[in-house]
């Protein structure tokens, strides 16, 4: 699926997506329910080469989680230092507000696994959950970006008989309460699958989104979403989520 054949022309068309004007309404913003809005955007053409912090890092395979102050070390050119400047605003801008941001460079993933079943890594399309109120806040600031799928467009892959059936054949038992926790446990409740219609959009590079997650009480269905695949010779992605 290729989201530049997204049947919405721009986000501003999308039902399920808000796009918004600054950083202040991205947070001052609810999910109510009354629009169905899960996922808010605020879009952004930023200044600055964040490719040349990616190359500066030189990180190898997988995920680097990268220190503020190793950030700030790093030898860049005037529009390196420009992109840097971007992002440590970012990162302070969240945590005024008492987030916890980390900001990774992504080179790959260690943890792939062939069975579509049971995969439960970001590339899958998923939902993040949270046991009280909670919101994801995340921006790509160079390489691949995620994408998105309506909720309408997708169903629950515990929820389609054929694969639920599987997944009991898997677990060894009924399908019960102890079924339903083994599903829990291995996140494979989080995981969805699209269904043949769906069109996903680009979370696009440069914006800073707030999606929906999945928590008690919620009145709106969480943000259907995952991290682009794998590509060799990709260059690695530098991503800031909260």
């Amino acid at each position: 699926m290729n989201p530049a054949v997204s049947p919405f022309t721009s986000l501003h068309d999308h039902p399920r997506i808000r796009v918004v004007g600054s950083f202040e309404e991205l947070v001052a913003a609810r999910f109510d329910g009354n629009d169905g809005v899960n996922a808010l955007c605020w879009q952004r053409t930023l200044e600055g080469d964040f490719g040349e912090i990616v190359e500066k890092l030189g990180v190898g395979r997988g995920i680097t989680s990268l220190e503020e102050a190793r950030l700030r070390a790093l030898e860049l050119t005037e529009a390196g230092r420009v992109a840097r400047e971007v992002v440590l605003q970012d990162l302070e801008r969240l945590r005024a507000h008492d987030l916890l941001p980390s900001l990774d460079c992504v080179n790959g993933y260690e943890n792939e696994i062939e069975s579509e079943l049971l995969r439960t890594d970001v590339q899958s399309w998923h939902v993040d959950s949270a046991t009280v109120e909670a919101d994801t806040y995340l921006c790509t600031y160079s390489g691949a970006d995620s994408e998105g799928l309506c909720n309408e467009d997708a169903r629950r892959r515990v929820d389609v008989p054929e694969l639920r059936a599987e997944l009991l054949r898997l677990h060894g038992g009924e399908d019960d309460a102890a079924f339903l926790e083994w599903l829990n446990e291995n996140y494979l409740d989080l995981h969805y699958t699209p269904l043949p219609q769906a069109r996903p959009f680009s979370f696009g590079v440069g914006n800073l989104w707030r999606i929906a997650t999945e928590w008690p009480g919620s009145p709106v269905p969480p943000c259907i979403h995952r991290a682009p695949a794998t590509v060799p010779g990709q260059p690695p992605r530098l991503l800031l989520i909260s």
